[in-house]
């Protein structure tokens, strides 16, 4: 058996320089008891909690592994759902950050999720435009809802009856009867798709783009209730319409929780906020209107017909919904929250689409409101993508650059320590030192900086296009460039006198320059710096000398132009990354292509070898970063983290950490463990992961009586029930072999005449020596509530009979009759035709039938004895807290009546 080589694993470290994602929305969270200092926003597959008054992190909500894309907070603000890209929902604690509660129904991404008053039930809507109505507090579906075409925009419970109302962008509106679980009202009329419906205390707002005209508008039907019980349950008319001053379509709409005041806004960076009228308020404004139109009517009538005049006011939308303020915000806006303060202040947060959050404050009650910015979070990412990193030499500090700034990070702790504003960057290094950096930028100009005092110390017009790659010189005194001018140029550092003061400072010199018939897209030296690599525009390498500048070698063979590549530690291996998927290694000796690699869905961004070793990293803009072996042309490892297209990577010197950056904001950082990594384990796991995946995507299972799509059922398959329903078979099958054994093992004992101590089995004996069917039990206690109905759906009909049974059992000894009786119903509701037509079975469900009936009463009693018990302590608390406020009041009316005494007092011996 041949020597295999050791490869050590990399792991994700962290994710940072990101403020917020786009795909989903910002919202206000209590904590420590504080309303409107704290948000939450999405971070790609986390959530970030953010200190708005100190501008900090405070909390990460970790996710698994897809993208973040709702986020509704509890009415107690204790929880927090997130809704995820791939349709899961997980509700996580404020307090103690952990995500306890996974709901898994949705077959695509969550636009949608609204709790009701209390915060027990969930309504969520997905882009698979069904509605699935979550019992929270039990952790299981009730119903699923399905009705519309298209992606389900927002779902909301009403204040008074056991409604929901939904909207999508299929242009309709839904009213559903969650009694009877249908639809008995919907709403068209919409030429587009219906953004967000919102409910103001007593209206109902809708926002849409009507698409003919250029005029967005905010329409408002008012509920009726209708006192024929034999007619619909509500109805709904069209009260008006509000024009916005935006010419573009409604994206976000949504009131505070007041129901007072209601904003929108659209594709541009406008917030418009309106004010609902209270029924005084509106009362005022008639009274208003009737003495003026009764005075203009006085003046236009004859004095014989004063008598006979009557006046009719007719109150318009306008009248009842007043416009307060717009909100110009630094960005355009992606989503926004509402919150009134205990003080009468309204803030507004803004999550924008430059990775910027923003905070605003006004008092709507004022005539002309004035709107302060108050807060702001910008220093923890860039506002464009990153394009270049760089490790400094002591891997401590990382610089990432973008469009418009320079960050400093420090490694260890992720915070930024420096930022320098720039121009468009697309390459940089650290200066041998670490004490300034060189950037490269897009107008074709080289910005050295000094990192102590964050100045800009020079800036030289170095290509007539972009600058698109550096590199330093192996004995570290030069560098090279190479730009979209079709020239190569050579600079060497060197120490100048400094105009401002008396020291010197460094400078860059061109000392020669190389011309190509070509754009440069990358160069690179060799670590000998007697040769020079060049990516040229018509998918060739160029090796040139670098003494000399002579033509070596030509790397040809790609399809494509060549966007990235690197040269080994000792000189011997050329990688080379392309556009057309491709990395190519070659031989520097001879040229020779030693193997061609397959290696990433999309085009290859970047490429870096480990230092000290053959391994390198490519990153692709299918939003996978991969490590290969360079001598043995094997695929280590891949990380996965990434949302979007990879632009960049950086390998620390010491090969121990990478960062990243993507298209969706984030920088990555990954860390080499310690781990061994083995390649035959790795690619078992992916096809373990493939397989998982796979799971997901299989056809549902059809319960009789039902086709496949029509399910209601709110579960979904997923490796978890597999899993779950795999634990219950075994479980099944252990309890089978044990009451074998035990039949068998009294026969022996009856005919030897003497007991016999039975073996116990090693699994029964982990769960401390308990009996083959208090084992089974305990299987279906450890299930998670969320998945126990799907579970069961997949279970074979031929462990059934045994369960059954086994219920009988438990629930005669009053043991978790709640879990025990929605596991027996849900098992004679898909399986009805099989159990009734099973004569064995007939006297089991007899018997569940006795001891069902019996055992939830002897439950429901215990739980009425308990709840009587509550509302009494709860008439003693309040008794308590009257007798003790009449007291307070009391001594308060005494010692004012006494202070009155002694000012009078005071008054009289004055006089």
């Amino acid at each position: 058996m041949g020597l295999t080589r050791q490869y050590l694993r990399y792991v994700a470290s962290a994710v940072f320089g990101l403020i917020g994602s786009q795909k989903g929305n910002i919202v206000f969270v209590t904590l420590r008891g504080e309303k409107g200092r704290y948000v939450a926003v999405p971070a790609c597959e986390h959530v970030f909690i953010w200190d708005l008054r100190k501008g900090e992190k405070i909390l990460i909500l970790q996710g698994l592994k897809h993208e973040v894309t709702f986020l509704c907070p509890s009415p107690d603000g204790l929880h927090l759902a997130v809704g995820y890209e791939h349709g899961s929902i997980r509700i996580f604690s404020l307090l103690s950050g952990e995500g306890n509660v996974t709901f898994n129904g949705h077959k695509a991404a969550i636009t949608s999720l609204k709790y009701d008053q209390l915060g027990g039930r969930l309504a969520s809507g997905s882009k698979d435009t069904d509605i699935i109505v979550w019992d929270v507090i039990n952790e299981s579906g009730l119903y699923r809802l399905k009705g519309h075409k298209d992606a389900v925009t927002q779902a909301l419970f009403l204040r008074d009856r056991n409604l929901l109302v939904t909207s999508g962008k299929d242009t309709m509106v839904k009213w559903w009867d969650l009694d009877t679980q249908h639809c008995f009202k919907t709403m068209v009329g919409h030429r587009t798709e219906i953004e967000d419906p919102e409910e103001p205390e007593p209206k109902k707002v809708k926002g849409s783009s009507p698409g003919i005209r250029d005029t967005h508008e905010a329409e408002d039907g008012t509920l009726e209730m209708d006192e024929a019980p034999e007619d619909r349950i509500l109805t709904c008319r069209k009260a008006g319409s509000i024009m916005r001053e935006g010419r573009d379509r409604v994206v976000n709409l949504a009131v505070d929780r007041t129901g007072r005041i209601l904003a929108c806004h659209g594709t541009d960076s406008v917030l418009e906020v309106f004010r609902i009228l209270s029924k005084e308020e509106i009362q005022k404004k008639i009274d208003k209107k009737m003495k003026k139109a009764k005075k203009k009517a006085k003046l236009n009538s004859c004095k014989e017909e004063e008598e006979d005049l009557e006046v009719n006011v007719e109150m318009t939308l306008q009248d009842e919904i007043q416009r307060v303020t717009n909100i110009k915000t630094s960005a355009k806006i992606k989503s926004f929250d509402l919150i009134h303060t205990p003080q009468g202040e309204l803030k507004a947060v803004f999550l924008l689409q430059n990775n910027l959050v923003e905070l605003y404050s006004l008092n709507a009650s004022m005539s002309a409101p004035q709107t302060v910015r108050t807060n702001r979070i910008t220093i923890g990412g860039h506002r464009s993508d990153v394009r270049t990193l760089s490790f400094s030499s002591d891997n401590i500090a990382v610089l990432s650059a973008a469009a418009d700034s320079i960050k400093i990070w420090n490694r260890s702790t992720l915070q930024c320590i420096r930022t320098m504003t720039c121009e468009y960057a697309l390459c940089s290094f650290f200066v041998p030192g670490d004490r300034q950096v060189v950037i490269g930028t897009k107008t074709g100009k080289l910005q050295l900086y000094d990192l102590a005092s964050g100045n800009l110390l020079e800036t030289v017009d170095a290509h007539d296009g972009a600058l698109w790659s550096l590199s330093l010189s192996p004995d570290q005194r030069g560098f090279v460039t190479g730009g979209a001018d079709k020239s190569v140029k050579f600079w060497d550092f060197e120490l100048v006198k400094d105009e401002k003061s008396t020291q010197k400072r460094l400078s860059v010199k061109q000392t020669r320059t190389l011309q190509l018939d070509e754009e440069v897209l990358c160069v690179s030296y060799s670590p000998n710096q007697k040769l020079l690599a060049v990516s040229l525009l018509d998918c060739t390498v160029k090796i040139f000398y670098v003494d000399t500048l002579k033509f070596f070698l030509s790397l040809y063979g790609h399809k494509l132009p060549v966007i990235c590549m690197d040269i080994s530690y000792d000189g011997a291996l050329i990688a080379t990354g392309s556009a057309d998927r491709n990395v190519k290694i070659w031989g520097l000796d001879f040229g020779d292509c030693h193997r061609s690699l397959f290696a990433h869905d999309d085009s290859v961004m970047y490429l870096k070898f480990v230092p000290k070793s053959h391994l390198f990293f490519t990153a692709g803009k299918d939003h996978k970063i991969k490590q290969w072996d360079a001598d043995k042309f094997e695929h280590i490892q891949t990380l996965e983290g990434h949302h979007q297209e990879i632009w960049c990577l950086a390998v620390s010197p010491s090969g121990d950490y990478i960062v990243s950056s993507s298209h969706d904001k984030s920088l990555r950082l990954w860390e080499r463990t310690r781990e061994p990594l083995i390649l035959e384990e790795e690619r078992e796991m992916q096809r373990e992961a493939e397989y998982e995946e796979s799971v997901a995507k299989e056809d549902q299972p059809v319960v009789p009586g039902e086709t496949q799509g029509d399910s209601y059922f709110t579960g979904k398959k997923t490796i978890e029930t597999v899993k779950a329903a795999e634990r219950i078979m075994e479980a099944i099958e252990l309890y089978r072999e044990e009451t074998a054994k035990m039949r068998e093992h009294k026969a022996i004992c009856k005919a030897a005449g003497k007991e016999v101590p039975l073996p116990i089995n090693p699994i029964l004996m982990a769960y401390g020596s308990i009996s083959p069917s208090a084992y089974v039990l305990e299987i279906f206690k450890g299930i998670k509530s969320s998945e126990l109905e799907e579970s069961l759906l997949v279970l074979p009909f031929s462990y059934v009979p045994d369960i059954l049974k086994l219920f009988n059992e438990f629930i005669q000894l009053g043991s978790d009759v709640e879990l025990l009786c929605r596991c027996l119903f849900f098992l004679l509701r898909i399986h009805f035709g099989q159990i009734t037509s099973n004569q064995m079975l007939v006297p089991v469900i007899e018997k569940l039938k006795e001891t069902t009936i019996s055992k939830v009463s002897q439950v429901r009693d215990v739980i009425g004895f308990n709840m009587a018990g509550l509302d009494y302590l709860k008439r003693e608390c309040e008794a308590k807290s009257e007798v003790m406020f009449f007291a307070d009041a009391t001594s308060h009316l005494e010692e004012k009546k006494r202070k009155k005494k002694k000012r009078e007092k005071l008054i009289l011996t004055l006089t």
